[in-house]
């Protein structure tokens, strides 16, 4: 134990030291911590939400942070470069202490916390400023009421009933200010709107500042306004605060000129779903304006910075309209036309639907959610609609099944119908040759979770690897297994995207993570992606990724970071988080909740600017949103295109996407008042629905049968434009199986043909059909093409047991392979390779600095590293301890130090006495401590 003591003492020593050399602290402040901000504790900051602090160039400044919350919480200073250890238990302290060089920010560091108003100032200057009591104006020899100290509103003109006189007794409580007086328009409702303007006045003093309070909206504000030109030279709202907090203008520019105070208030607070309140903050107080020689300081002065200012609500015009008028009312580009296709009473709350290999709609009427029924009483069916002569309208509707139970998700294939009905994964056999079942539904899985009964198994869609894909919300845990099975043969989940295959019955998650995710589609080249709510809204989504998740802990704990999206923007505005912008996210798109995810791979009938763009409708904006997809690093990134479609109506509801054999586009609408899930059935709309088609003025409907069609044809179809051929094609003959003749076209497409998406079409075609041997794809891993090389790999390690000759080859690709995709999907593929085979690959992996900066890469190499550091702590720790993969040393230190044992201690030490890289040192003292500490 000497060495181990040794190491203790030396880790003492050096932190005592480091103490001993602190510098003497010139001025202290003290910040309680929490989501809602920094608040002053003692002193002129006392009860104030982010203040101002103030330091005199060189001094010496501690912060000390109090955690108000169980929360993680830290503080960092953006210039002065320091930041202190993160608190986690309510009352526990952190600091940083440094030499005052000038004007700074303090922030919390942990992501999202700054975005929710964890920021604020620092002032560093040669003299501490002085406060003077400030002039109020006056106009003719008399003094304004600017203040309102003469008990009425005189010198004040109002429009509207909004503003009214408040005295300090009857709410005054958090209002530190003087005089009895003040105005406000929240004292009758938060719902009245107007306006109230003073007299106008000579601008006599080069500064002036008021008190304001209220809301942090562009409709709740202060204005001063030039009296002549009627021009507003500043303006402010509140900071979402009772506490009065002075704001100050500078007036220079404006010496000698007429201004007037403008107070508006033309802000509803309105309430975006049934279960919001109104906006407690959806009004403006006003208080005591004055003039002022020189600019005057305040501790906790409002400036524009500290106020994150919601724009006025989204004007949507219409509301609760038939279908046939919500189809007129609707916006699409030029060359476009929506049809109502279906609607009340022939369809009412769709939930999901699909399309057999006739072009027909498949749709589930959802009539029992929000609340699941008691066995054998639920009320969904399952629908079928066509379209018999083409004019967009279904006017053939037949019933397919009855007394469904919360069903969720629905796909056609194999013989019959998969419907997502929690707990159940359920198969309806079809009754050859008719539209009636064949039997009783087959409970094929069990366990699915629906405490949230909006975030259940969903979006049912066949991979191109011939797999049944879904997603599955966050806040919905489930447990899922064959009927009867036990837990040792079951898989846990919540927020991810799931398969599961319909021969085999093989079950698995495909990854992690997200939100309450309601869309997922392949693109050209099988790159998976699915859209999320309330966190930002795609990822781009890899076999074993980890992606960042609304809320909860990913499975296994030693992951440490996940990934995060592919795009470089979201749909809401604002810094308060993805739900204040409901309703007021026109410029960004609409807002947070997003339903229905679809790749436009529908022909040519469209312009091109739409193939390969990615769709989904953004709930609380009324609107579909389209993202642009473009290759970058080892996948994709998404840019904001224009809106698709705009409903105009709150009560739209789009759910999901589906493009036909025309190359139109159906969308079911749940068509809602409430834009929100909610478990009180009765604030939801049950006699509603509708079923739209999107189309181009070049769409040319077509009559199809493609089950009647022989093999040969099938495998012709790979090479048609309109996917949609494409994926039912490839289904028919994985429900077929094997067949020579198949699979000599399909391998002369897969060598011959020089498109790589014809290529992979061949590829998966194959796959399917049982066409490929392990040598063929070790074949492919050396083609010219890095997708048809990267399927390769995914497709050796489909069975979990790749072979020795497979691992080695992989081990050579990832020390020479060019491609970062191919790279993504050898990281992707250890994770289904034994533990004990992966040393060599991961060593190739890990030396590929060029990925450091990579969007999956090194993340995907740590998950697939994790579980080695057990296996091996001192071989994972040296292989580790080279590469320049960022974080992926401090991860195998940190997964070393979770293990905890006195093994793990003597790795950690026995490195700490070898190197002498500093950051290398400080993270194994860390990793130390963290056993130590234990």
């Amino acid at each position: 134990m000497k060495w181990i003591l040794s190491v203790i003492v030396t880790i003492s020593l050096v932190a005592l030291s480091g103490r001993a050399q602190t510098p003497a602290i010139d001025r202290e402040y003290t910040l309680e911590s929490t989501m809602l901000g920094y608040r002053g504790v003692g002193g002129e900051i006392d009860g104030v939400r982010n203040p101002v602090l103030w330091a005199r160039t060189g001094e010496n400044v501690k912060i000390t942070i109090v955690n108000g919350e169980l929360m993680v919480h830290d503080i960092s200073l953006d210039k002065h470069n320091v930041r202190s250890a993160q608190i986690l238990d309510k009352g526990a302290t952190s600091s940083v202490t440094f030499k005052a060089k000038e004007n700074d920010t303090y922030f919390c560091s942990v992501p999202g916390h700054r975005a929710a108003g964890m920021e604020g100032r620092i002032d560093v200057s040669e003299q501490q400023p002085v406060q003077s009591p400030g002039i109020v104006p006056a106009e003719n020899g008399r003094t304004l009421n600017l203040d309102f100290e003469t008990g009425t509103l005189e010198n004040w003109t109002a429009t509207g009933d909004a503003f009214a006189l408040v005295k300090e007794d009857l709410q005054r409580r958090d209002q530190r200010v003087a005089g009895a007086y003040w105005v406000s328009s929240g004292l009758q409702g938060n719902a009245r709107r107007g306006t109230l303007s003073s007299l106008p006045f000579h601008v006599t003093h080069p500064y002036a500042s008021f008190l304001v309070s209220g809301g942090a909206f562009a409709s709740t504000r202060v204005e001063l306004v030039l009296a002549e030109e009627n021009t507003v030279v500043y303006t402010i709202s509140g900071a979402d605060q009772t506490t009065f907090r002075p704001a100050v203008a500078d007036l220079r520019p404006y010496a000698d000129k007429n201004i007037f105070i403008r107070l508006v208030d033309e802000e509803t607070g309105a309430p975006t779903a049934a279960y919001l309140r109104e906006s407690p903050w959806a009004h403006i107080n006003f208080d005591d304006f004055r003039f002022y020689d020189t600019r005057p300081f305040f501790p906790d002065e409002i400036v524009p910075s500290d106020v994150s200012t919601l724009p006025p609500m989204d004007v949507l015009p219409y509301a609760g309209l038939s279908g046939a008028e919500a189809a007129k009312a609707m916006t699409v580009p030029p060359g476009f036309s929506v049809t109502l296709a279906a609607s009340e009473p022939d369809i009412l709350k769709p939930i999901a639907f699909t399309m057999d290999d006739r072009g027909r709609l498949w749709v589930v009427e959802s009539h029992t959610y929000p609340v699941r029924a008691s066995e054998g009483e639920g009320q969904d069916r399952i629908l079928i609609f066509e379209d018999t002569d083409g004019d967009g309208r279904l006017d053939s509707r037949k019933v397919f099944t009855e007394h469904l139970n919360l069903v969720s998700g629905i796909e056609i294939g194999f013989g019959g119908v998969w419907v997502g009905a929690a707990p159940y994964l359920l198969f309806i056999p079809i009754a050859p040759g008719s539209d009636t079942p064949a039997g009783p539904p087959q409970v094929m899985l069990d366990g699915w979770g629906y405490e949230d009964t909006h975030e259940t198994l969903n979006t049912f869609t066949w991979g191109p690897d011939g797999w049944l894909y879904g997603t599955h919300g966050v806040f919905t845990n489930s447990n899922v297994g064959k009927p009867g099975a036990p837990d040792s043969e079951r898989v846990r989940l919540n927020a991810g995207v799931w398969r599961f295959h319909p021969i085999t019955h093989a079950f698995e998650v495909f990854a992690e993570g997200t939100s309450n995710s309601w869309g997922l589609d392949f693109n050209d080249y099988g790159q998976a992606f699915m859209t999320a709510c309330v966190i930002e809204h795609l990822y781009q989504v890899t076999l074993g990724g980890r992606y960042k998740r609304q809320a909860g802990q990913h499975f296994n704990p030693n992951i440490y970071d996940d990934i995060k999206t592919i795009a470089d923007h979201v749909h809401w505005v604002g810094k308060k988080g993805p739900h204040a912008g409901n309703s007021r996210s026109d410029a960004a798109g609409g807002g947070h909740a997003h339903a229905g995810a679809m790749i436009y791979l529908g022909g040519d009938s469209w312009p091109a600017e739409y193939r390969d763009a990615i769709l989904m409708n953004n709930i609380h904006g009324a609107r579909t949103n389209m993202d642009r997809l473009r290759r970058e690093g080892s996948g994709y990134a998404a840019t904001h295109g224009p809106d698709f479609l705009k409903s105009n109506d709150s009560w739209s509801q789009m759910l999901n996407f589906r493009y036909g054999p025309d190359g139109s586009v159906y969308v079911i609408d749940w068509y809602d008042k409430n834009q929100c899930h909610s478990s009180n059935p009765d604030v939801h709309e049950k006699t509603l629905g509708r079923i739209f088609k999107i189309s181009n003025v070049k769409d040319t409907w077509v009559k199809v049968d493609l089950e009647k069609m022989p093999s040969e044809q099938l495998v012709d179809l790979q090479l048609q434009r309109n996917d949609w051929y494409v994926r039912h094609a490839r289904r028919i003959l994985q429900e077929r199986g094997p067949d020579p003749a198949v699979h000599e076209r399909l391998k002369r497409m897969l060598r011959d043909n020089p498109d790589a998406t014809r290529k992979l079409r061949a590829l998966w075609a194959l796959h399917v059909t049982h066409g490929l041997t392990d040598h063929d794809l070790h074949d492919l891993l050396a083609n010219e093409n890095e997708y048809v090389r990267s399927w390769a790999v995914y497709l050796l390690v489909e069975g979990q047991q790749p072979s020795d000759s497979t691992v080695r080859q992989f081990a050579k690709m990832a020390r020479g392979e060019r491609s970062p995709l191919v790279r993504l999907y050898l990281a992707s593929a250890l994770q289904r390779t034994p533990v004990a085979k992966r040393w060599e690959v991961l060593s190739g992996l890990l030396a590929r600095s060029e990925d450091a900066p990579d969007h999956n890469l090194p993340l995907m190499v740590w998950y697939a590293t994790e579980p080695v550091v057990e296996l091996d702590m001192p071989r994972a720790l040296a292989l580790t301890s080279t590469t320049r993969l960022p974080k992926l040393f401090s991860f195998t230190v940190r997964r070393i130090a979770a293990v905890g044992t006195q093994d793990a201690l003597k790795t950690l030490t026995d490195r700490l006495g070898r190197t002498t890289d500093p950051a290398e040192r400080k993270e194994l003292a860390s990793g130390i401590s963290r056993i130590v500490g234990k």
